[in-house]
């Protein structure tokens, strides 16, 4: 945790009155534990909630190349604009047409919504670009500007430029814009400046300068913060799309942003029934990018590529999907992005890789094939690509599905069928009620040692009656990583799920990170993923209570527990979660350690139940940070109060 953290109140989670009886935690530094993976701990993202387009991706144009089913959604327009599909780019074939009213009192204009509002920052540099032409070869001059149309009394302009377009030839024009004022819901205004002027528009964008490849700076840096592990994308459901024709194809998301496919998102439609037309994916974050990001954020990259199969739950004929002796296109498409990922220079996709400006490779080694996919239909649709992979790529791990639950039938049929195809991981789902994840801090300690490892994949605690951000839910996750972590020897790597939500546009909650289109905000859950991120470690130590892991089990009065050692700060680590309403005392026996302990390092964090961050307030809750010391003639008795997850490093 941040050092700044160090200088708040030193009271959260000391006893009070009632407090229960002491327990013993015996911590066995004698015996050498299991590994602790570096991938244990990271992220999983999906275009989901407006993640990408209007969330980390920078643009500010929606629609930008008026792709979308209506070319003009998220545009209004003033005198005579015309939409035409013969542009310069293949696959974004649409532009639009200018032309000059005649009158000098009357404008030709469009204008752009944005993503719930085109925001911008007082002072702050924001890059436009466009390409345009003359068509009859002469010039015209437009005029961009930053506007506020909510304004009282009319339209405001905060930042203008005039470009002087000329020539008969698509050419990119480019102009800075500086805003005098912050606007959070403004638009963005191109008008032909004379009534005899005619000119063609593509590809119009607005990124901020103040950009990390492309990507928002404040999320990226919320992500950094985490110190992931993996990143895991690009979903998700949207792998699969809402049919074929809509699945994830990752070769349309690389190469020129310019000319990468519009897709439906698969989200259009959300689980309240409301229906967001404009929810497109541009794709101008794609593979490339998010690469790039792991890179960038030191995870290993994790893509998940679609099988042969459409969305399971909207889909039930097998008619809606790819018959198994059709899958080749598939199969390779696969191959081939281990290539873009890996290959050299001389290889094809190696070379695009290249051209994309990233000669050296990404060194990826996970690859997972279907999106929580169930039933024989995925089993024998997995086993050619395992196998295809296997012999031209052997050192890559795969992963597959135990599907969309977290028991029951279906996950009950597909984790012996993994161990025959003999898959590396078994993704595991599981948003659970707080009951579930307080029941599940033994989940992993019988499975099998020899079989496939866990990717929990996507998981969150989802309360009842109050499915938001909330304390409670996050302590809850707290106390089921526990479990995770004890149990590194089986699970290799655990991903919270989803990742981004906008505050104006989200379908599913809760999710990690919320913004809107200028601030963002960390909720309670993405602080339990940065303790453990931050604290992991690089070997488990065995702890118990009364030789039994500190699991919540019966007697040990809600505490969940484990510890880690660090090999390289030679501490350590002990994380304990109290989910009980009582503050408790606790005895740490460091069991075969000669030396004693005199303080420690303590990250507490604690609220009440319903507390969380908004917007407004996203300080309501955040961990302390805090130095603790000890009678060093004694085991060290540490205080844990009620409702609190505190770490402790030694």
């Amino acid at each position: 945790m941040k050092s700044k953290l160090i200088a708040i109140a030193l009271t959260a989670g000391s006893l009070v009155a009632g407090a229960a009886p002491m327990q013993t935690i015996t911590i066995n530094t004698s015996k050498k534990g299991a590994a602790i993976p570096e991938t244990m701990y990271g992220l999983f993202f999906e275009d989901i909630n407006f993640g990408a387009d209007g969330g980390l991706y920078a643009e500010k144009i929606k629609n930008r190349s008026f792709e979308f089913a209506n070319p003009l959604q998220g545009w209004s327009i003033a005198g005579k604009v015309e939409v035409k599909n013969d542009g310069p780019f293949e696959r974004n074939p649409h532009y639009v047409e200018l032309k000059g009213t005649g009158h000098n009192d009357k404008h030709t204009a469009i204008v752009n919504e944005g993503f719930f509002g085109v925001s911008f920052e007082k002072d702050s540099v924001y890059d436009f670009s466009v390409y345009a032409r003359v068509p009859d070869g002469g010039k015209a001059k437009i005029e961009v500007q930053l506007v506020d149309e909510a304004t009282h009394g009319g339209n405001q302009t905060y930042a203008s430029k005039k470009i002087e377009i000329s020539g008969s030839e698509w050419t990119k024009y480019t102009c800075e814009l500086t805003p005098s004022k912050t606007i959070h819901k403004g638009k963005l205004r191109i008008f032909l400046k004379k009534p005899e002027n005619t000119v063609d528009l593509e590809h119009v964008s607005l990124f901020p300068r103040n950009n990390v490849n492309g990507l928002r700076t404040d999320l990226v840096q919320k992500l950094a913060d985490l110190k992931p592990g993996v990143f895991r994308f690009p979903g998700g459901c949207i792998v699969e799309g809402t049919d074929l024709a809509t699945r994830y194809q990752w070769k349309n998301t690389v190469g020129a942003p310019e000319n990468r496919p519009l897709n439906e998102n698969r989200w259009q439609y959300t689980f309240t029934h409301h229906f967001f037309p404009d929810y497109y994916q541009t794709y101008g974050l794609g593979f490339y990018e998010y690469f790039v990001l792991s890179e960038l954020l030191g995870a290993a990259p994790l893509p998940v590529l679609n099988v042969g199969l459409s969305c399971q739950y909207q889909n039930h004929d097998m008619s809606a999907h790819v018959p198994v002796d059709e899958l080749d296109p598939y199969i390779q498409d696969a191959l081939d992005l281990i290539e873009f990922a890996n290959g050299p220079v001389t290889s094809k996709w190696g070379a695009l890789r290249a051209e994309m400006g990233h000669p050296e490779p990404f060194n990826m080694k996970y690859i997972g094939v279907g999106n929580e996919q169930w039933g024989p239909e995925y089993v024998e649709r997995l086993a050619p690509f395992v196998k295809a992979i296997r012999a031209k790529y052997p050192e890559i791990k795969i992963i597959g599905s135990s599907g969309p639950d977290s028991e029951g039938d279906k996950f009950e049929y597909l984790w012996p069928e993994m161990k025959k195809v003999k898959v590396d991981l078994v993704d595991e789902h599981f948003y659970r009620p707080d009951e579930w994840f307080l029941s599940q801090g033994t989940r992993y300690d019988s499975y099998d040692r020899k079989g496939p490892k866990v990717f929990a994949g996507e998981y969150a605690c989802h309360t009842k009656g109050h499915n938001q951000n909330h304390f409670g839910a996050a302590l809850c996750e707290a106390a089921f990583m526990t479990g995770l972590e004890r149990n590194a020897d089986v699970v290799e790597m655990a991903t919270y799920a989803p990742l981004f939500a906008h505050v104006d546009g989200w379908q599913w909650r809760p999710d990690m990170i919320w913004f809107d289109n200028l601030r963002s905000m960390p909720t309670a859950s993405y602080y339990v993923q940065q303790m453990y991120g931050l604290n992991r470690g690089s070997r488990v130590v065995p702890t118990s209570i009364d030789k039994r892991p500190v699991a919540g089990l019966e007697g040990q009065n809600g505490l969940f527990a484990t510890t880690a050692y660090d090999e390289a700060t030679k501490q350590y680590i002990v994380k304990i979660v109290n989910t009980s309403d009582e503050a408790q005392e606790v005895k740490l026996d460091f069991k075969g350690l000669k030396g004693k302990f005199d303080k420690a390092n303590v990250i507490s964090f604690h609220a009440e139940d319903k507390d969380e961050n908004t917007l407004d307030h996203p300080n309501t809750v955040k961990p302390v940070e805090y130095n603790e010391l000890f009678d060093a003639t004694a085991a060290p008795v540490v205080k844990v109060g009620a409702k609190t997850f505190k770490i402790f490093r030694f």
